[in-house]
């Protein structure tokens, strides 16, 4: 690297060798950015790191001397985000389940850096998540980012709405392109849902971000306002996607082919399902055995059962027996 052209970059490497390298308890000694320095092609020596440091703090970078019998040196004090911020962040990415294993790691590495090299291990420490699970369309970043390209340009969009197969695998669930018209963005239970008016049916509906591919921005004006302002989103979704909590046990269900995409979306893509007949495949998961993982069961009706254990059936049954009887007159 010329003199000349090193000279002019020597005080973003500082910069960047004092954020990634620097903390309260790792202070870099002159002798150390004097080392780096040269490694990068550029020659300096101890009084002009003093004039440098001296400028990027005038400039406003927090670096902070200290005096030490061992030498002492530099270190950046105060960063974009602190390490709190940072774990808070990290949690955030790991845990969210529209975000794929892939791009979870990508946006942690980034993070990390942010952190310097000696905290990136307790971010690394902070991501894991038991059991966790995750989307596997990656196209999801980009489906969001055209959406809301779509809200603020007051734009419809098409797509194709997809569906799981018995191969775990995404495929579309018809040929054509569906138009709709987006007024909202939900972020619920670890998922994004789209909600947008369909103008062939007239009514708001709400589709999981996740799978829908192809999504466009088309030039025609967005409709249906008058039938968005008569939704309340948070309340819909509370109501139709719901949690569930409860003694862990491992059962066996058997249900409709149909309803791959339910069980596929409530177990997530590793879960062990088999075909038993044409019609109808067996499932095994750990579930919370619950009132609510009852509902969700009754929610689907005759289309599934439970194979075993016995005794989770018999007290499912016992729950349904229960509430009838508290339904008689």
């Amino acid at each position: 690297m010329p003199k000349s052209a090193g000279q002019k970059l020597k005080l973003l490497y500082l910069v960047k060798y004092l954020t990634e390298n620097t903390d309260e308890n790792h202070p870099a000694s002159t002798a150390a950015l004097i080392s780096y320095l040269d490694s990068q092609g550029i020659s300096s020596e101890r009084k002009s790191i003093y004039d440098d440091i001296a400028k990027l703090t005038e400039f406003g970078y927090d670096i902070i001397q200290v005096q030490s019998r061992s030498g002492g040196g530099y270190y950046l004090a105060a960063r974009e985000f602190e390490l709190a911020e940072l774990k808070l962040l990290v949690d955030a990415v790991q845990s969210s389940r529209f975000i794929t294993t892939r791009k979870s790691r990508e946006l942690i590495r980034k993070l990390e850096k942010l952190a310097g090299k000696h905290d990136a291990g307790q971010l690394q420490r902070q991501v894991y998540v038991s059991g966790r699970i995750k989307t596997e369309n990656e196209s999801i970043y980009y489906n969001i980012d055209t959406i809301h390209r779509a809200i603020q340009e007051n734009r419809q969009i098409s797509f194709q709405y997809m569906n799981w197969n018995l191969k775990k695998e995404l495929v579309s669930r018809d040929a054509q392109h569906r138009k709709v018209s987006p007024w909202a963005l939900i972020w619920k239970e670890e998922n994004y849902y789209l909600a947008a008016f369909d103008a062939a049916d007239e009514k708001i509906k709400h589709y999981r971000v996740d799978k829908m591919g192809r999504v466009k921005v088309l030039d025609e004006d967005r409709i249906g306002r008058e039938f968005y302002d008569r939704v309340d989103p948070a309340l819909y979704t509370n109501r139709t996607f719901g949690m569930f909590a409860g003694r862990e046990e491992t059962v066996s269900l058997e249900f409709s082919k149909n309803l791959l995409g339910v069980v596929i979306d409530r177990f997530g893509r590793d879960c062990d399902i088999r075909s038993v007949s044409e019609e109808q495949c067996r499932v095994r998961a750990k579930v919370a055995v619950s009132g609510q993982f009852f509902g969700w069961l009754c929610g689907i009706g005759p289309d599934i059962r439970i194979v075993s254990p016995g005794t989770v059936s018999d007290e499912y049954r016992n729950w349904l027996v229960n509430i009838l009887n508290k339904m008689s007159p």
